[in-house]
């Protein structure tokens, strides 16, 4: 008997004061920027599911790896070569995605600057955010050494780091995607021409640690994916530079996937 009321007040405190859960961002830029623009998203995400969303990030994209690896997170979005990585070692599945999107990286130049093709790079240092930022490094990088051009990277923790690297002159040229580069700050960003930019892939995943439980994972979704159906969720989809999100599985990163690009991570 005192099982069964155990049991009956524990599904009642779930229900009614739902789950803790960690949603971590990838520092494509810094924390506080990461926050100011989707801790809002997150309060929605709370209001909606009953359920308690807590921001993470981390201090460069290397030690989200780290954290994801560990399985660290609860909920993460990560760029598409992670999630493939992630989805492979730590059990990470896709729920949803940047709807109607193709992650685009580029090299940005400054405006003033005399590079106008790749091959002008040559023996140049260039920033990039991390080793595996997908489209942001390993696609330019890729690209790069697929045309025999010389070049010393150089890491700098974040695509807004890039960004300023180029704008201040201490580097050439710089990786970034179309998505932070809309958001960078307009006194950066107007220093900036976009070089080359690469093919679509799709986009970055929301995920989700394998043990998050279905009904949870449902409210999640159905948070997320309702954002566009008012004109508040717009408003805030818009900083973020989103129209709208959609629901996603994993069978969706096959593009990236066939890259073949699994063994960067850790290496």
């Amino acid at each position: 008997m005192k099982q069964l009321i155990f049991l009956w007040l524990w599904l009642f405190s779930t229900l009614c004061f739902g789950a803790d859960y960690t949603f971590a961002f990838v520092p494509q830029q810094s924390a506080n920027k990461l926050a100011k623009n989707w801790q809002p998203i997150l309060d929605y995400v709370n209001s909606r599911t009953g359920d308690t969303y807590t921001f993470k990030t981390a201090k460069d994209i290397p030690t989200f790896e780290q954290q994801v690896a560990q399985q660290g997170y609860d909920v993460a979005y990560m760029n598409p070569y992670h999630f493939v990585v992630f989805n492979q070692r730590s059990g990470y599945q896709a729920i949803a995605k940047q709807k109607d999107k193709k992650i685009q990286g580029i090299i940005v130049v400054k405006k003033d600057s005399e590079i106008t093709a790749l091959a002008q790079l040559q023996g140049e240092t260039l920033a990039f955010p991390a080793p595996a930022a997908f489209a942001a490094s390993i696609l330019p990088r890729g690209e790069l050494a697929k045309q025999g051009i010389a070049f010393t990277p150089r890491y700098v923790s974040s695509h807004d780091s890039v960004y300023l690297n180029v704008a201040r002159g201490f580097v050439k040229a710089g990786g970034g995607v179309m998505r932070t580069f809309n958001n960078a700050d307009p006194a950066v960003k107007s220093q900036l021409a976009i070089l080359w930019t690469t093919q679509g892939y799709t986009p970055h995943a929301f995920a989700v640690k394998q043990t998050m439980p279905a009904d949870a994972r449902a409210r999640l979704v159905d948070a997320l994916t309702s954002l566009d159906q008012s004109e508040a969720g717009r408003v805030l989809l818009k900083t973020v530079n989103f129209t709208a999100i959609t629901p996603a599985s994993n069978e969706e990163w096959q593009d990236v996937k066939a890259l073949q690009l699994e063994t960067l991570v850790g290496q």
